[in-house]
């Protein structure tokens, strides 16, 4: 059954407990990555432990401090339980993005502007997926980006293809059609199935 708004509550992660988020994450390559793909430098599994991610993503979300200046996220529950996670931060605030070939082919932007901000991840647990939750989080994105100072907002999600078969894990970036619905215009299409998406605030 499609999530209903009347189901929906959406949250910065500080407001969360960190509990609800890991139940999110669960066992699966999100509960493995802990949301740190485009966070550390290196090669992720190389160059950081599980207890590692799990320690700097707990920093990087402040769950369970609401009075928290600042988070990497947003937290969504369906019917009051934990159901999914949106990355949202400046983009300066992703590393690795910087030398990630995608945000940057064919364009010329300022890597160091920290007014434009990116989401560079969803996550759905299991249970609530295929029910339209990620067209949810990929609109809650908007509004809590330009409340926070945003000047414009991207994303780099997945094109995916009729007749191709996508994993779960492949499609943690998002789908293209979910940030199309939320008002996101394509700028590039910089490999087959990636494209960048951006909102101007200003």
């Amino acid at each position: 059954m499609v999530i209903d708004e009347s189901q929906l509550t959406v949250v910065p992660a500080n407001e969360a407990p960190w509990e609800d988020l890991q139940t999110i994450f669960g066992t699966t390559d999100a509960g493995q990555c802990q949301c740190q793909r485009f966070k550390i430098r290196g090669w992720i599994w190389r160059d950081s432990t599980l207890d590692e991610r799990m320690t700097r993503l707990q920093d990087q979300t402040a769950c369970g401090t609401p009075d928290a200046p600042s988070t990497s996220g947003l937290i969504a529950y369906v019917d009051g339980e934990p159901a999914g996670w949106v990355a949202v931060e400046p983009r300066t605030a992703y590393p690795k993005l910087r030398t990630s070939r995608v945000p940057w082919t064919d364009r010329s932007e300022d890597k160091d502007d920290e007014s434009v901000w990116a989401v560079t991840c969803m996550t759905v647990r299991k249970g609530f997926r295929g029910r339209g939750l990620t067209y949810h989080l990929a609109r809650a994105t908007i509004p809590y980006a330009r409340s926070r100072g945003a000047r414009a907002l991207e994303a780099y999600p997945m094109f995916t293809q009729p007749g191709k078969t996508i994993t779960w894990g492949e499609l943690h970036v998002g789908p293209h059609q979910a940030f199309e619905e939320a008002g996101f215009k394509q700028l590039t299409h910089p490999t087959l199935r990636r494209t960048v998406m951006r909102i101007d605030f200003t």
